[in-house]
């Protein structure tokens, strides 16, 4: 999986406990003040206050994605947290992070192919 070190996007994974599995390169730095590499092995229930919490064992429980977008520190980015599988068992959840124009264009594509 060396290749996600050299995408533009954090990327963070635990296990259907909770427990940080993986970092990508940038997601180590994006974390560095909170321990970067050395979050693989923690809980993630340590990393966050109450309500996100609440959220993550919601995500763990129904299996079911969660997106949102923030500002920090003057930068725009999107969150996508999902349920990653292997082999069809359940495996826990893979985070993005991916900062994005603040003005981002939305495009509505239609179902049916035009030739």
């Amino acid at each position: 999986m060396k290749w996600l070190d050299a995408v533009e996007a954090a990327v963070t994974v635990c296990d259907a406990n909770g427990v940080i599995t993986y970092l990508n390169a940038r997601a180590a730095r994006m974390f560095k003040e909170q321990g970067g590499v050395n979050l693989v092995g923690k809980s993630l229930f340590d990393c966050h206050g109450e309500d996100a919490n609440v959220q993550i064992k919601k995500m763990l429980i129904d299996r079911a994605p969660n997106t949102y977008t923030i500002e920090k520190n003057g930068k725009k980015k999107v969150i996508h947290q999902a349920p990653w599988y292997d082999g069809g068992a359940y495996g826990g959840i893979v985070e993005f992070v991916m900062e994005i124009p603040f003005e981002t264009p939305h495009f509505i594509r239609d179902d049916d192919p035009k030739p």
